[in-house]
This record gives C-alpha cells, structure tokens and sequence, in this order.
C-alpha cells in the first residue's frame, strides 16, 4: 500500500513503524473473513482493511472525527486478523499508533473519559482493584444483573503460597497480574501446584515493589506511558530473580503473555530498560508452554488415565492469534483423559477482550452469546478457557463450571494416586 505520512509523522518511530505496516497491506480483504465485528455489523469499516484505510488517513493528515475514532473503538484487538494476513500485517501495532494519534485530535468526553479513566486507575492496581472487587463479592447477590456478571462468587482456596511446599530443583517465575489474584486465586494456586509435581517451582516476586499488573489495561486504554510503569516496575522486581537464573516468566492469564513478550517492544525507546525488556519478553512462558514442554513426566503421572467427561476448550484470542501457542492445551487435557467436544468458530473472539465488555456492551454480548453456543454445542459436561477475563464473560452465560485448564488438570492430579489419573 503506498503511504506518504504526514509531516507530523514522518520521521518518528511511530511513523515509520506504521509506514512499514502499511506497505505490507495489499487490500486483499482475507482479514475480514474472520473478523468478529465485520461477521457481527457488515461494515467495511467496522473489519481490518477499513480501519487500515482510516488510520492510513490520517497518518497522511485527514482531519479524524468521533466517527474514526468509534471504528477503531469497536475493534476487539483479537489478531484474529494478524493469523490470517498472508502478508504478514501487523495490524494490532498499527491500531495502537492509530487510535493514540485519533484520540489525540478528537479527545473523549463526558461519561465515556470518566469511565475509561476510572478502568485506566483501578483495575491495574492489585491492592485498589481487589479492595472494590472484595466489596462487590460481599454484597454480589443485591448487585443488578449487568454487575453481578461481572463480580466472580467470593473465594479464598488456591491462593499461592510464597513458598514451595519442599525443595524443588527447578525456579521459575509465575505473574500474579492485577485482576486475577481477587476474582480468581484457585488459578496460580493450581499452576503452582501442577508444576511441583513437575519438579518446578513456582514462586511470585510479590510485596513492596513487587511485580503487578502487566500493563495491558492501560495500553489498550491509549495511556502507553502508564503502561511503560507497568513494565518497568515488574523487569525491576524480577531482574534480580533472572540474574539468579530462574527458567520462565511464566503466566497463567495468556493476554497478560502477550503483553509481557512484548516488553521489548514497548520499551524500545528507553535504553535503561531496553536490553532487560527484551530478556524478559524472552523468558515468558504461558502456563501451557511450561506443561507441554514437561511432557515425558508429565505422561508419568498421567499414565492410563480414567476418562474424565466431555469438555470443550475454548482458547482465548490472546493464546492462539498473540501467543501463537495452538494445539498445546488440547493436547494435555486429552492425556489427562478428557473428551475434548468441537467447538465452530474457534478463531472468533468471545467478547471479553480485556476491558471491551465493559465499552462495548453490546457487540460483547452478542460475541459471548454466539461462543457460548459453539461451546456448548457438543454437550460438554465443563468448559475450560486459558484466560481469566474469558473465564469472567463466559461463565455470565453459562450454567455448565468454567475454570482455566490447568484447574482442570490440577484436579485431576490432586485426585489420582500416584502415576495414575
């Protein structure tokens, strides 16, 4: 695509990061085949190739206006665009600089700044977020509906141990994130659990200056510098972890993986934190990568499993279009000795898309409501996700127990005698 930046692009390392994305693009229209909100609306602006166009024009000087900016708005981030693009787009860093420049021209308003800021302050701040999600777990039954959806039941089993329970050969780092530890505290905990049986442990770098929210609430919220914190603050807590030679960074939220092996990325510009950042996003595992990559022992302790019931799999946006990871999950959860149901569409976003459901009420219901019948579908008896802000939508609509898949596995561990399942 031939680009010709405006001056007040041209030159920067945003400019020419967005040119060279540009180029790549040759209209071939194959992104808007598996397009959630182009399947869902029908608006050539409402898919990939026509935010491209949007975003390419004013990047080139058009004025944008709240019409650009509720087109990039609507867009999920779900890179299901990115796994389809045979011309190797990357169309997600290309809206990040598109919206931040739109946003820039046309600033947000009324109730709409008042909640993206209230998103923007609260939810990456483990200590405030997990105070108000506290509150709203204790008085969840009188909370309306639309809330009540949003605050998992109250929870105390699971929660991490700061240490390991014997001495374990193997350390690796496990990201407790912010929203996770006060909604879901089982997940880490079962992680944690699984990969001692690995013979690995699995520690948090918690506390005072301790490792926090990885920062995509607040990148996807157009606040990159509040984001930048995020990661420099957790690089700061877990360099000394890395310079003692832990194996991984590993996390359990796989849009939290994203955002960390994409540190190198984010910190580019900054040469105290440059090299650390790329050593970091170097040393990010999700969960299943650190599982599958134990398979001979982990058959071990699978060996001959009894059948464990149907359940379907759904993967999260973030594991299989921004980690790239497929096929790992599946692969555990059958030798654990599930019977893993089909799920249509699998590509397709379910809604959630980090704080999404909250912005776009509607187009998220419509997404969830949509994954909920594909998962269901094949009548499985649970449903197992890879991401805590799925797990949270999913389960608003579905009777049938919604965990992360290394709980399921857990369980099945935890109940089996040794080296049988």
């Amino acid at each position: 695509m031939e680009t010709h930046l405006a001056d007040f692009m041209r030159g920067t390392t945003a400019g020419q990061e967005a040119e060279e994305i540009l180029r790549k693009c040759v209209h071939c229209g194959f992104c808007t085949a598996t397009c959630p909100t182009y399947q869902l609306l029908g608006d050539e602006l409402d898919g990939p190739r026509g935010r491209i166009y949007l975003i390419k024009q004013v990047l080139e000087g058009a004025t944008p206006t709240e019409k650009t900016r509720l087109h990039l708005d609507r867009c999920l981030t779900c890179r299901s665009c990115e796994s389809t693009c045979p011309s190797g787009v990357h169309y997600s860093r290309l809206l990040d600089i598109g919206r931040a420049v739109v946003e820039a021209r046309v600033p947000r308003r009324g109730a709409d700044a008042l909640l993206r800021t209230a998103l923007r302050e609260v939810l990456p701040r483990p200590a405030l977020f997990g105070t108000a999600m506290k509150l709203g777990q204790l008085v969840r039954p009188l909370l309306p509906r639309a809330l009540k959806a949003k605050v998992p039941p109250l929870t105390s089993a699971g929660t991490l141990p700061a240490e390991a329970p014997a001495a374990l050969p193997r350390k690796m780092l496990a990201l407790a994130g912010c929203a996770q530890p006060s909604m879901y505290p089982n997940i880490n905990g079962a992680a944690k659990r699984v990969l001692a049986k690995l013979g690995i442990d699995l520690f948090e770098a918690n506390g005072k200056g301790g490792a926090g929210c990885c920062g995509a609430v607040r990148l996807h919220l157009n606040d990159a510098t509040g984001a930048e914190e995020n990661a420099r603050r957790n690089i700061d807590a877990w360099w000394p972890h890395v310079e003692a030679g832990v194996e991984a960074i590993v996390t359990t939220a796989s849009a939290c993986g994203v955002q960390v092996k994409d540190y190198g990325h984010l910190l580019q510009d900054d040469p105290a934190y440059e090299m650390k950042a790329v050593r970091i996003a170097a040393l990010a595992r999700d969960v299943s990568e650190v599982v599958a990559a134990e398979q001979t022992a982990l058959l071990k302790l699978l060996r001959n499993p009894v059948p464990a019931g149907r359940l379907a799999f759904h993967s999260p946006c973030t594991l299989q279009h921004g980690l790239k990871v497929r096929g790992g999950v599946e692969s555990i959860l059958t030798a654990a000795g599930f019977e893993l149901t089909p799920v249509a569409d699998a590509h397709l976003c379910c809604g959630s898309a980090g704080t999404y459901s909250i912005l776009q009420p509607e187009i998220s219901v419509k997404l969830r409501d949509n994954k909920v019948a594909a998962l269901t579908a094949g009548a499985p008896a649970g449903i197992a996700s890879a991401n805590v802000g799925c797990i949270l939508h999913l389960q608003a609509a579905t009777e049938l127990p919604l965990k992360h898949w290394i709980e399921w596995l857990d369980e099945r561990l935890q109940a089996a005698p040794e080296g049988r399942a």
